[in-house]
């Protein structure tokens, strides 16, 4: 039987009334970096304070490498947490910020001068030990606390929103950063945040969530190429999503039009979702694809045109390198693997 490093186990979460976990089940693998992913409110950072100690469960059990852990205090897991607003002290200097945690637990001086190099080294602050946290930027900050957290040896590290406040740049550096430390130091890293592209950057597997509940769990890839839901599908990246109907196997009627697909199991005749990513459509000549239409509009984004094509039923977006003139006239058409199709949810 395989080991986990943190189990849920039917973990549910209510103030008064309000539901915000409904009955969470989750299996996370030792050294992994899991993200929690999902619009505001959707329950992901309650169910990060639920593993860190800090918010209690209603009903439920947290595991801790096989053991319950679920009424054991913060300080006493081996689970240290790197909150949005880092949460530094500005009186400390960035060597007491980091010895911080170490000094609660009473380690000798010694040790904490060598804890506190290592780190500063690690994080690429190798003489910033002496500076004062204000003096620095965003994203040295951001090092500081992890640094801080790490300084405790966890055997699990919760980041909470930690890319939040620095600017596009900045995050997408530090985004290559901290999946280099996860691997350097080979610990679990549970991480939450609401950025689509964040979590398929970093993550060996993505754990999305909506209204208290998992709608689906996979590897980046998965959660992008075969979305469970129309939720999953329109919450990643971008998407056609438009009604359809299976009238047999690997055969879907959507926009008035049959088309091929790969897809198999449903019912005859049976309303289902169907997900085709922009990046997935071709444009072609009139009367060359399967459905006719006319460019409403083009936008250019850099890496390619997105551009929004109304036929009699849909309206389409399309990212194509090419460039059209608005109002032109187009065909599109769509290879069946690239048609995905999903059990409609009444």
């Amino acid at each position: 039987m395989e080991k986990f490093e943190v189990e849920l186990k039917n973990i549910q979460k209510k103030y008064g009334n309000d539901e915000v976990l409904k009955s969470i089940n989750l299996q996370i693998k030792a050294n992994e970096f899991l993200t929690l992913l999902g619009p505001s409110g959707c329950g992901k950072t309650t169910t990060l304070r639920i593993i860190g100690g800090f918010t209690s469960p209603s009903k439920g059990q947290v595991i801790f490498e096989g053991k319950d852990i679920t009424q054991t205090p913060p300080y006493n897991r081996k689970i240290n947490t790197v909150f949005q607003k880092y949460a530094l002290f500005p009186h400390l200097n960035v060597a007491d910020n980091i010895a911080f945690g170490l000094k609660i637990k009473k380690k000798d001086d010694k040790y904490i001068k060598n804890k506190v190099a290592e780190m500063l080294e690690f994080t690429n602050l190798k003489g910033f030990g002496n500076r004062t946290v204000d003096s620095l930027s965003g994203g040295q900050q951001q090092r500081i606390a992890i640094a801080r957290a790490l300084a405790n040896e966890p055997r699990v590290l919760l980041l909470d929103e930690p890319l939040g406040a620095l600017d596009l740049k900045l995050r997408k550096e530090m985004q290559v950063e901290l999946k280099k430390i996860q691997k350097q130091v080979q610990i679990t890293f549970i991480y939450v945040t609401h950025d689509q592209e964040e979590a398929l950057t970093m993550s060996d597997q993505v754990v999305v969530m909506n209204q208290g509940e998992i709608q689906q769990i996979g590897s980046p890839i998965d959660i992008y190429n075969e979305p469970k839901n129309s939720f999953v599908a329109d919450f990643i990246g971008e998407a056609n999503i438009m009604d359809g109907i299976m009238p047999e196997d690997c055969q879907v009627q959507f926009c008035g039009t049959l088309f091929p697909c790969v897809d198999k199991g449903f019912s005859t005749n049976e309303i289902v979702d169907v997900v085709v990513r922009p990046e997935d459509v071709e444009i072609k000549e009139p009367g060359l694809g399967k459905i006719d239409g006319i460019v409403s509009s083009i936008i250019f984004k850099g890496v390619h045109y997105e551009i929004e094509i109304k036929t009699n039923q849909n309206m389409w977006i399309v990212h194509s390198t090419l460039a059209y003139e608005v109002g032109q006239s187009v065909g599109i058409d769509v290879i069946p693997d690239n048609i995905h199709i999903m059990k409609k949810v009444i």
